[in-house]
Order: structure tokens, then sequence, then C-alpha cells
């Protein structure tokens, strides 16, 4: 039986602009930037708003008024941007204001070299909030995952009323490939609900979930507060009453109670194999690849691909303490999402394969494997 196909030769922009407009993004703020200009351009084509901003700052101020006003805003920015935004996400991530973030990752330090990629950012990803708050970070790894994820992001952050970052690299944004789109299953938007009691509205009263109901400001029938400073679920501010400490402590159990709704990755794992080889993002491809071939030498090794890189899946662990060696590969210095995982002392059997400037090769990682 013959299929019908829809081959085009695309980049992962296109997609991952598609996935978020789908799933329920109405705006687009931001602010140019090599490499996710791609992203900006694709967005004012296909989202129904677009804001460009005079700057990073105000890019993220400006998606804080859209989210607080019932909008679901959308930017993409690369690390010098990222850090500017810094404040506002912290802003965004205590207001409780669902948006998504794209960051397109470039070497550096500073501005480094626009057009060179990397995975160096998730040190401060996995970091950014002041007290180590998580923010839900997805990463995709395929062209697939690039339109998936971007959905999920949306409904992720809706869902649990955050940011959402969604972390990929200069090589998968800019790389035209040929791609069947008619393998991307449907995506149906999320639907919206606000508080719809005649009861005193509480802004930062949670449900079971650790998330409270939404009602965008401008309301006719409630008094809305949101706040970015410390407050009780009133949104009066407190300096650490008891009740603005637990609003507090809801912002990381909201996070990790729902985990399991948002654990993403692909986990191959082979019967008695010894060695398991992690990665994410762009260098997954030379890591499937990699294994493909010491299985075809005959060599037993399973696979874990991240997707869900923060809050950290208790899988990830579970599945490295499964093995007796574990080789994380990651385009970076030093091994951020390694240390993060094992710290700074690692464990015994841990090793990883790393570089900057250039993509690991899937022999760089047999050979690490094979040692």
């Amino acid at each position: 039986m013959k299929t019908s196909s829809n081959n085009s030769l695309i980049d992962a922009s296109r997609l991952m602009i598609e996935g978020t407009v789908r799933a329920g993004g109405q705006v687009f703020v931001g602010y140019p930037i090599t490499p996710a200009n791609l992203l900006y351009s694709y967005s004012s084509k296909r989202f129904p708003t677009v804001l460009p901003a005079p700057d990073e700052i105000s890019t993220m101020q400006f998606m804080s008024g859209f989210a607080a006003a019932g909008k679901f805003p959308v930017t993409a920015t690369s690390f010098p941007g990222l850090a500017l935004m810094v404040e506002s996400i912290g802003m965004a991530f205590m207001m409780e204001l669902p948006m998504v973030i794209m960051l397109v990752q470039r070497m550096g330090p500073s501005t480094g070299t626009a057009t060179c990629g990397a995975q160096g950012d998730i040190g401060l990803i996995g970091n950014i909030n002041s007290g180590g708050y998580p923010i839900p970070t997805f990463c995709p790894s395929t062209f697939e995952d690039c339109y998936t994820l971007s959905a999920e992001a949306v409904k992720v952050a809706i869902k649990l009323r955050t940011p959402v970052f969604m972390l990929t690299s200069k090589e998968m944004v800019m790389t035209l490939k040929s791609f069947d789109l008619s393998t991307l299953k449907p995506v149906e938007p999320v639907k919206r609900t606000w508080y719809s009691s005649e009861e005193k509205f509480v802004p930062y009263k949670p449900d079971a979930n650790g998330v409270p109901d939404f009602l965008p400001v401008g309301s006719p029938d409630h008094q809305v507060r949101i706040t970015a400073s410390t407050h009780d679920q009133n949104a009066a501010l407190q300096h650490s009453s008891k009740e603005a400490l637990a609003n507090i402590e809801r912002l990381r159990f909201k996070m990790e109670h729902n985990l399991s709704d948002y654990a993403h990755y692909d986990y191959d794992k082979v019967d008695d194999a010894e060695t398991l080889v992690f990665s994410y993002g762009i260098s997954a491809a030379a890591s499937r690849e990699a294994v493909a071939n010491l299985k075809a030498s005959g060599k037993r090794v399973s696979l874990l691909i991240a997707k869900t890189l923060f809050p950290v899946l208790p899988e990830y662990l579970e599945a490295a303490n499964s093995h007796k060696r574990v080789v994380v590969v990651e385009e970076n210095q030093r091994g951020q999402y390694r240390e993060m995982l094992f710290g700074l002392n690692g464990r015994d059997g841990v090793s990883g394969v790393n570089c900057i400037g250039r993509l690991i090769t899937p022999g760089e990682i047999e050979e690490e494997v094979s040692k």
C-alpha cells in the first residue's frame, strides 16, 4: 500500500514556531539575535500578533504584560539576550505568568561566536532563579521533537502557570533538511479557562496540584493582583510570614509534583548492558549513531536521550544507577549536565565526551565507550 508523503526542505525553526502557534501561542515578542533570527522571521508570518521590541529587557516586560492580560506570549533569543532577560524571567516566574522562551545556544563566553553552535547554557538555565527554583525546560533532539515539544511547552506553561524554556542550538534551527511533514501529528490548541466563581478571587490560592486559578488583569468581576515580591495568597507583600514562605515553597512543589506529566525522554535499555550513553539536544544524533555502531559490533550498550532537562527526572538517575558505566555526551567544555547529575566529584564509572566549537562525532563516543 502506498502512503502519501509531503517532503519539504525545511529547518527546525519553522517546526518550533508551528508547534507553538497550533498549541495556542498568540503573541511573538522579540529582538533579533543570531542564531535565533529565523524563529523571529517565521513568527512574523504565523503569529496573530508580533511585537518587535527595542531590546531584550523590554521583550520580557512586554511578554509579562501580555501574559497578565491573558494572551500567550512567545520569544526567542540566544545567550547575550538571555543575560538581559534574567531579572524579568524571575519576575514572570514569581508572578506565575505562562509563556515560552526559545533559547538557541551559541558558543560563549560573552557574545562569543554568533554562528558557532554549543550546548553551553544549560548550567545557567538550571540555576537561573535565585533560590534554585526550577523552570520547566525542554530540549529537542530531532525535527519531530521541535514540533511536538514546542506544543508541549505551551501546554505545560498554561497548566502550571509558569515560563517554560525550549533549549536548542544553532545547528538544529538553521540546518535545512528534507523532512516529511505528513509524519507530524495534529496539535490541538490548549483550552484555557479563567476563574469563574462568584466568590472572591484569591490570585495565589493553589489547587491540589499547587497551581492557582488564573484571571487576566482588568476583570470586570474581580480584583486581580499580581506581584513579583514575596507575597501571601492574596498577593499582599509579606516579609517572611508563614503563608508567604509556604507560597514560595509551592513554586517548587508544583513543578516537581506534576513532573510525571511532562517527563519526556527516549530510553533504549539493553539487558545486561554495563554502559549507558546519555545525551540530549544536538549531540543526540551522534550518540544514536555511535550506539548503533557499537551494537553492530557486538557490544551491549544502552542509550538515554533526555528531552525534559529541568526539573531533573528521577528516571535519569535510576537509569544511571543501573549501569556500571555512564558516558554523558554534550557539546560544552566541562560537562555541565554531567556535573548537575553527578556532582563535581562525579561517580565511579561516569565519564564524558565533550568539546567546544564543533559537533561531537560518533567515533569519539565509540572510543570513550570502548575504553
